[in-house]
C-alpha cells in the first residue's frame, strides 16, 4: 500500500491570500515591463487615475465625466491586480510545495570515508567525488552511486511512495537521492553532485519557478502580443483625430479604455500562469525536467521509444502453459516441474509454482522419498533442478536440457523442437524439464503485455504519434510482442548505437522523439532523443544525459509527460484563440455605440442597443477585467486533454474558444450594460 503526497487545492485558502498580497508587489515597473501587454494596461490605470485626481480638484468639462473616470480607472486597476493574482497563484502552489520539499532538505551528518577510516563531517561540506558510509538509519546525505554494498531505501520523502525500494552497487539501480534514508544494511556511496545541486534543490528551484525560462513558442506568443498591442496602440491613435473630425470628444480616459479593451489582455494577464501551471501538474506527477523547454517538446512529440521490459511488458516471464512430450502425463510434468522450481528463486521460477497451484488446486506435491538435492538456477549451466536417489530431475532453456538428456544417454523426440520453435514464433520463451535422459515436457514462459496498454497506444495513433518498442530480443520474439501490444514499430537486438541511429533517422524526418532510459548504455539516446527521461533508479549517466527524471522511475510515466506537454500547449492555444477572437468583438461591440450618435448610418451596426457610448466603454471594461478572474482557474487546471489529431483539435478550439471569445463579449458587454442602465449610471 502507498502513501502519496499531499495534493495542493486548485484555489488553496492560504495561497490565495498570498496571492492577493503578491499580486500588489508585482504592481512594481520593473517586474511589469516583463509583460508589455499587462504593461500598458498598469500605465493605462496609473493615467486614468491622475486624471480623476485632477478633475477632482479641477474640472474640466473636455474631461470625461467624474463617474466615468473613477470606475474606468478601478476597473483597470483590477484587470492588473487579477492578472498578476493568476501568475502569484500559480507561482504560490508551487512554492507550497518548495516549502514541503525544504523540510526535507537538512545539514545533515555525513560520514566520510578516507584511507579506511569514517570522518563526521556535515553533509553541506561534501564534495563531487567524496565517498560516505551510510549505515541503516541514517539519512543518505547526498545524491550520489552505490559502490558497493546493498541496502532498503525509504524514498517516501522524495516520492510519496511508502514502500522501500533496494539500491545495491553496479546495475541500473545504483542511483541514490539526498534525503533518502536507509532502512537496512549499509552502502558506501560515491557523491555526484555539489552541495545545493542536487535533486531535490534542482526540483525547489524548479517548482519556485526561479530557474524557468520562456519557451520558444512562448517567444513567439509574446512578440505576437506586442505586435497586436502596437496594431491597436496605432488604431487608438488614429481615432483621436477621426474623432475630433466627427466632433466626437475622445477624452484620454476613453481613449486609455478603448485600447485596453483591444489589446490581447486575456492572454496577456494568463500567460505565464499557464507556463507555471503546466510545471506545477509535471512536478505533481513526480517529474523533474531541467527545463521548460523539455516540457513543451513533450507535447510535440512524434515518435515514442519505449524499452519493451518494464514498460510494455510486466517485466518479467510468467509460465502460462505446461506441454507434456513423450507419453508425459500432465500431472507428471506438473509434478516434476513443481518439485525442480522450489529452489529456483527467479521470478520465473515462483510463476511455474503459480501457475500449477492455480491448475491442480486439490494437488498436493509432496517431496519424492528417498535423499534429495536441490540444484539452484545457475548462469552457467542455465538449470534448475534437484536429485533423488542420484537420478537428475532438471528444468532450464530447450537446448540446455537436451544437451544434458542426450550426455546422459537419452534422446530427445522431434516434437520438442517442434513445440520449442513454435513458443519462440510465439513470443514466448520453452523451457524444458526432464527427469533422468527422459525429456517430460515443455514450459510455457511468456512476457506479458501490461493490462490497458494496447488502449494507451491506440490513443496515441490517434494523436498521429508513432510508438516503437526497444528490445534486446531476437526479432521474430519482439515481433510477436510488437504484435500483441499493438505499437507501430520495433527496434530488435537494440544497442547503444542502433537506437542512436534509429532516433536520428526519425529526427532526419523532422520528428521529435522521446524516449525513456535508466542505463549507462542509454545515456547517448537519451542525450540525443529531443525529450529524454531518465530513471531515478538509474545510472548517473542516464540522469545526466536526460532532460527529465522520474523521481518513481516508472518507465511508463512519459506517456503521461506527453500528455501534459500537449496540454500545456492546448491550454495555450485555447485562451490565445479566445483572447484574439474577444477582442475583435469588442472592437465591433463598442465602436458602433461610439460613433452612431454622429454617424445615424452605422446604428444598425449597435445591435446590442447599448444605452451610450459611457456605457459602451465602461462595460467593456468591466467585461476585459472580470473575464480574467473568471479564466483563471481554467488556466491552473489546463484544457480538458483528449488524444485526438491536430485538425480535430483546431477545430474543436475554433468552435468553442474562437466561437466563444465572440460571443462572450456581446452577452457580458450587455448584460453588464443593463446593469449600470438599472443603477442610472448610463
Amino acid at each position: 500500500m502507498t502513501k502519496r503526497k499531499r495534493e495542493i487545492a486548485l484555489l488553496d485558502k492560504d495561497i490565495l491570500q498570498q496571492g492577493l498580497w503578491e499580486s500588489i508587489k508585482k504592481l512594481s515597473p520593473r517586474v511589469m515591463a516583463k509583460n508589455p501587454v499587462m504593461f500598458v494596461v498598469e500605465i493605462g490605470s496609473l493615467l486614468t487615475s491622475i486624471l480623476f485626481v485632477k478633475d477632482l480638484f479641477s474640472p474640466n468639462v473636455l474631461s470625461a465625466p467624474l463617474w466615468f473616470t473613477g470606475l474606468v480607472s478601478v476597473w483597470l486597476w483590477f484587470t492588473v491586480i487579477f492578472a498578476n493574482f493568476a501568475e502569484a497563484t500559480a507561482e504560490g502552489r508551487g512554492k507550497a510545495q518548495a516549502e514541503a520539499l525544504k523540510k526535507m532538505r537538512r545539514d545533515t551528518t555525513a560520514f566520510l570515508y578516507l584511507q579506511g577510516s569514517e570522518w563526521a563531517i556535515p553533509s553541506s561540506q561534501l564534495n563531487k567525488g567524496d565517498v560516505v558510509i551510510v549505515k541503516a538509519g541514517n539519512i543518505i546525505p547526498g545524491d550520489g552511486e552505490v559502490i558497493e554494498g546493498i541496502a532498503s531505501v525509504d524514498e517516501s520523502a522524495i516520492t510519496g511512495e511508502s514502500a522501500p525500494v533496494i539500491r545495491e552497487s553496479g546495475g541500473d539501480r545504483s542511483a541514490v537521492t539526498g534525503g533518502t534514508r536507509v532502512l537496512s544494511d549499509q552502502i558506501i556511496v560515491k557523491i555526484t553532485a555539489k552541495p545545493g545541486d542536487s535533486f531535490l534543490d534542482k526540483m525547489i528551484s524548479l517548482v519556485e519557478g526561479a530557474s524557468r525560462q520562456k519557451t520558444p513558442n512562448e517567444i513567439a506568443l509574446h512578440i505576437l502580443l506586442v505586435g497586436l498591442t502596437f496594431i491597436f496602440l496605432l488604431v487608438c491613435v488614429t481615432l483621436v483625430p477621426l474623432a475630433s473630425y466627427s466632433n466626437i470628444r475622445l477624452s484620454v480616459t476613453v481613449t486609455v479604455a478603448l485600447l485596453v479593451c483591444l489589446i490581447p489582455t486575456t492572454i496577456g494577464g494568463l500567460l505565464s500562469a499557464i507556463g507555471i501551471a503546466g510545471i506545477d501538474r509535471l512536478v505533481r506527477k513526480n517529474v523533474l525536467a531541467t527545463s521548460g523547454r523539455a516540457i513543451e517538446a513533450a507535447g510535440d512529440v512524434d515518435t515514442l521509444l519505449l524499452d519493451k521490459t518494464g514498460t510494455i511488458t510486466l517485466g518479467n516471464r510468467m509460465a502460462v502453459e505446461l506441454i507434456p512430450v513423450n507419453g508425459t502425463s500432465p500431472e507428471d510434468i506438473a509434478y516434476t516441474a513443481y518439485l525442480s522450481s522450489i529452489s529456483d528463486e527467479t521470478p520465473e521460477g515462483r510463476s511455474i509454482i503459480t501457475l500449477i497451484a492455480s491448475q491442480f488446486p486439490d494437488k498436493k506435491f509432496s517431496q519424492e522419498a528417498g535423499e534429495v538435492t536441490f540444484i539452484p538456477f545457475s548462469a552457467y549451466t542455465r538449470m534448475s533442478g534437484y536429485d533423488v536417489d542420484g537420478v537428475p530431475v532438471r528444468k532450464g532453456a530447450v537446448d540446455a536440457v537436451c544437451t544434458f538428456v542426450q550426455e546422459s544417454g537419452g534422446s530427445v523426440p522431434a516434437e520438442v523442437h517442434r513445440i520449442a520453435g513454435r513458443i519462440g514464433d510465439s513470443g514466448g520463451t520453452p523451457l524444458a524439464v526432464s527427469r533422468g535422459n527422459a525429456m517430460l515436457g515443455i514450459i510455457h514462459l511468456k512476457d506479458i503485455v501490461k493490462e490497458g496498454i494496447r488502449e494507451r497506444f491506440e490513443r496515441f495513433r490517434a494523436m498521429g504519434i508513432k510508438t516503437v518498442m526497444i528490445t534486446g530480443d531476437n526479432p521474430r520474439t519482439a515481433a510477436a510482442i510488437a504484435r500483441e501490444a499493438n505499437v507501430d514499430g520495433f527496434l530488435a537486438e537494440a544497442t547503444p548505437e542502433a537506437k542512436m541511429n534509429l532516433i536520428r533517422e526519425e529526427q532526419l524526418k523532422g520528428r521529435l522523439v522521446a524516449m525513456t532510459g535508466d542505463g549507462t548504455n542509454d545515456a547517448p539516446a537519451l542525450a540525443q532523443a529531443d525529450v529524454g527521461m531518465a530513471m531515478n533508479t538509474g545510472t548517473q549517466a542516464a540522469k545526466e544525459a536526460a532532460n527529465m527524471v522520474d523521481l518513481d522511475s516508472d518507465p511508463t510515466k512519459l506517456l503521461e509527460v506527453v500528455e501534459v506537454g500537449k496540454q500545456l500547449l492546448m491550454t495555450r492555444g485555447a485562451l490565445t484563440t479566445f483572447s484574439i477572437a474577444n477582442d475583435v468583438a469588442k472592437y465591433f461591440a463598442i465602436l458602433p455605440a461610439m460613433f452612431a450618435g454622429v454617424y445615424p448610418e452605422i446604428s444598425p451596426l449597435n445591435i446590442m442597443d447599448l444605452a451610450s457610448p459611457w456605457s459602451a466603454i465602461l462595460s467593456a471594461v468591466i467585461f476585459n477585467a472580470v473575464i480574467i478572474v473568471f479564466l483563471i482557474p481554467l488556466a491552473l487546471k489546463g484544457v480538458q486533454y483528449r488524444p485526438l489529431g491536430a485538425s480535430i483539435i483546431l477545430r474543436r478550439s475554433l468552435l468553442i474558444y474562437g466561437l466563444g471569445g465572440v460571443i462572450a463579449p456581446f452577452i457580458g458587454i450587455k448584460i453588464i450594460d443593463m446593469l449600470l442602465r438599472a443603477v442610472g449610471l448610463a
